[in-house]
């Protein structure tokens, strides 16, 4: 069986054996209209029981439906914006909660993979799995002494399974599309595409070994983030095994504090690593729900310290694409909206050969509402939803390769939202960029912080420049905030190489009409004298060196 997903390969395999299919075609559709009809009758109702008993319903169906539909099912189970909490609840289970498969094949897929049995190769293993999910299931089991590793084998059957579900649900898709409340055109079915080769990527456990060693490199540096260690001998295409990671998942804001661990510092510290991932790192988690994240105790500059587990649904960005999506979330924030549009067009959610003036007060009037009266009022899912708007009357669409980076995105901030139903991302979000904009930590960052602080005529925005450093100035969610490094940064990038073509343009805010005006300046040095006063920057030297002696 190929470990690769191919629509039109898989579409004709499957349609020469109508043995195969006509079934599955009945059993699925048979189950999600049994399901469709209890919500449009019940869902109205005001009844606890109800609710709880819909959310058992779309709970076992999914799960009697199999992977496939699980994993439709994990992702909803992150949008407690989407979805009712009772409903909630029950999806959850679908994370690592699923019936198990018998030990017994487990431990023959073992053997066949690893070319021993398990008693040869482990310590102790134990009879049963200690949680299992849609495509595999978890053994806690001991190598030597008291080390204790985290052993995943995949379910049996699992490459037919996909294949021949994902054929059935793309066919789904496209024939129910017209009618489904969503208006994704006919980048539908390449968004199926794109998770259906998740999938398959997901399980290739070769793959997402190097995944994890790739992830645990990007984060060596950083006492916040925990990435279990790969043991390769114990490990091949059906079989992973790992450091055990010993920690309380991201379920209940309440569990966190019973164990004694801060719910907003984790928060923190999972939309922070999820923006990096994005927006610096270009590779990122692309299933960020409640199982694959843990809690651990402590802090490190405030930050909570949180363990990633299950690296199979990893992506990358390109750097391109990376650099655009910082620049729009500045020009969204800043209400640019004319360089928002042309950041569209550069990620395909425009043709190259759209006029964009028109567009301009529709972007405007649509996602300008978005922001509130402050940038903290801002919420993706808002912004999710009145983008849709806009693609049922403009020639928007998304592209097939941001389908995981919404869904990574979206799973993020509907964790967040699930510990503290008052988290606003950009919250997080934007002090982490405007402090790579202000310290040019990159030829890129540099590009897009001019574009921000300098208008089309060279003049100085000295209120966008203001607007930047207030809002690292009130980030109340890091207890750790000072000016003190990105001063010492903003000073190394107007004097460095990097800094040559900012001192061009602040040089030439002095030459207005053949004469020089030093208002643009002046503003300029009193917002410096303003935000990097001594006593300020004493305060913050000192906490550095208390935090480097700690």
């Amino acid at each position: 069986m190929l470990l690769s997903y191919d629509s039109t390969r898989d579409s004709i395999w499957l349609f020469f054996r109508p043995w195969i299919w006509i079934t599955r075609l009945i059993q699925i559709t048979f189950s999600l209209l049994t399901l469709a009809v209890k919500m449009l009758i019940n869902g109205s109702s005001k009844e606890e029981a109800v609710h709880k008993e819909l959310g058992r319903s779309l709970l076992n169906t999914l799960t009697y439906l199999g992977p496939c539909f699980i994993k439709i099912g994990q992702a909803l189970s992150t949008r407690p914006d989407l979805v009712r909490r009772d409903w909630l609840e029950e999806l959850t289970n679908l994370q690592d909660n699923l019936p198990p498969f018998p030990t017994k094949e487990a431990l023959e897929i073992l053997q066949l993979e690893l070319g021993a049995p398990a008693d040869q190769l482990f310590e102790e293993f134990p009879e049963k799995a200690i949680a299992s999910a849609s495509l595999g299931q978890v053994y806690k089991a001991r190598l030597q002494g008291n080390y204790w590793v985290a052993v995943k084998i995949q379910r049996p059957n699992l490459k037919f399974i996909l294949r021949r579900d994902l054929v059935l649900i793309k066919f789904l898709g496209m024939i129910s599309s017209p009618v489904l409340p969503l208006n994704l055109g006919f980048g539908l079915g390449e968004i199926i595409d794109e998770f259906g080769k998740s999938l398959f990527q997901e399980i290739d456990y070769k793959q997402e070994a190097d995944n994890a060693e790739k992830f645990a490199e990007l984060y060596s540096n950083n006492p916040s983030i925990t990435v279990p260690k790969v043991e390769r001998l114990l490990s091949s295409n059906r079989i992973i095994t790992t450091s055990w990671i010993e920690g309380v998942k991201l379920r209940e804001r309440e569990e966190l504090e019973d164990k004694g661990l801060d719910p907003s510092s984790l928060i923190r510290t999972g939309v922070i690593s999820g923006i990096q991932q994005l927006l610096e790192f270009g590779y990122f988690h692309a299933d960020p729900h409640p199982g694959n994240m843990f809690a651990l105790e402590g802090k490190t500059e405030g930050m909570g310290h949180l363990a990633y587990v299950d690296f199979g649904m990893m992506d990358s960005i390109s750097d391109l694409d990376r650099v655009t999506l910082t620049g729009a979330i500045v020009h969204l924030i800043n209400k640019d909206f004319n360089l928002l549009a042309k950041d569209f067009q550069k990620l395909g959610f425009l043709n190259q050969s759209e006029n964009l003036k028109p567009l301009e007060p529709v972007l405007e009037e649509v996602l300008g509402g978005s922001l509130g009266k402050e940038v903290k009022d801002f919420n993706f899912k808002a912004i999710t939803d009145r983008f849709s708007e806009l693609m049922f009357n403009y020639p928007f669409r998304v592209p097939a390769r941001f389908a995981l980076i919404i869904r990574a995105v979206v799973s993020q901030e509907g964790l967040a939202l699930r510990l503290d139903p008052k988290f606003k991302i950009i919250d997080v979000a934007y002090p982490y960029v405007a402090k790579r904009l202000l310290t040019g930590d990159t030829k890129e960052m540099l590009s897009i912080l001019l574009d921000v602080i300098f208008d089309e005529n060279g003049g100085l925005r000295i209120d966008r420049l203001e607007g930047l450093l207030e809002v690292l100035i009130k980030d109340e969610n890091n207890p750790n905030s000072n000016l003190f490094p990105l001063a010492g940064a903003g000073l190394r990038l107007i004097l460095g190489t990097n800094g040559k073509l900012l001192r061009k343009n602040l040089l030439m805010t002095l030459i207005k009409e053949d004469h020089i005006d030093l208002t643009e300046i002046k503003s300029l040095l009193s917002l410096i004298r303003k935000n990097f006063r001594p006593t300020k920057l004493a305060k913050g030297a000192m906490k550095n060196v208390i935090q480097v002696g700690k």
